[in-house]
């Protein structure tokens, strides 16, 4: 069976092409300043067209969403509630639901319309996520305050868990480690948590984001990196 695993962020596409549970081939595009306005669009093109599939998995990190409790159900709302975090472009951005059960909460997000209809004109099984979704999934709560974080290049998103009750959940543009930084200490002070008294479980692209790690590590106690984005193994919580 042949599985194209599609992963997108702000600014970047990784894909990764498995076949009866082995990767044969990963690869990552990320936009800069030389790069054309349709990189993304051509690379996309690009990995779906690389062989026939048996099935397509699509995450979208990107940070158009909102988060709302299981059972919700005006989904004609979707489009304003995520208007109230990014802008929304309804004419080229495609109404997307992810629910999680495990924690009772639904996910509204937007994907990119020339994407999403690249993506069903290939015609095969395709399975759509939202990143926060797929994140929050993969957590096992233990502790009574919580901080979870995945770091992704130039982006990270992250849960704030107290007594199994999901507090906070962000996703940001990451330009500067610092500036991260000072965001998680600032979000601590604001919902109540003790710095001594949270665990923190760091994801993701942890080597890449190195330097924010051993700040974060100056100043809380309890801090655990759970895996490093190691390539052709750990690919967005596999």
């Amino acid at each position: 069976m042949n599985v194209l695993n599609l992963l997108f962020t702000k600014d970047g596409l990784i894909y990764q092409i498995i076949k009866n549970k082995s990767v044969l081939e990963e690869k990552s595009y990320f936009v800069d300043e030389e790069s054309p306005k349709d990189f993304i669009s051509g690379k996309l093109e690009d990995a779906l067209l690389k062989q026939r599939y048996d099935e397509i998995s699509v995450v979208s990190a990107l940070n158009h969403f909102t988060l709302m409790p299981e059972g919700f159900e005006d989904h004609d709302s979707g489009y304003d509630l995520i208007a109230f975090n990014a802008p929304v472009d309804k004419e080229n951005e495609e109404l997307m639901l992810s629910v999680n059960k495990k924690f009772k909460l639904q996910f509204y997000y937007t994907f990119p319309r020339e994407f999403y209809n690249k993506i069903k004109d290939i015609a095969v099984p395709v399975k759509f996520n939202f990143s926060g979704e797929k994140f929050l999934n993969s957590i096992n709560n233990k502790n009574n305050k919580e901080i979870h974080i995945n770091l992704y290049h130039n982006q990270c998103e992250f849960f704030a868990i107290s007594n199994k009750k999901i507090i906070l959940y962000n996703n940001l543009d990451v330009n500067s480690e610092v500036d991260f930084l000072y965001f998680v200490m600032f979000t601590l002070s604001k919902i109540g948590f003790g710095i001594n008294e949270t665990y923190f479980y760091v994801y993701g692209e942890t080597t890449e984001n190195e330097t924010f790690i051993s700040e974060l590590q100056k100043f809380v106690k309890n801090l655990k990196v759970v895996f490093d984005n190691i390539p052709n193994k750990n690919f967005i919580l596999n």
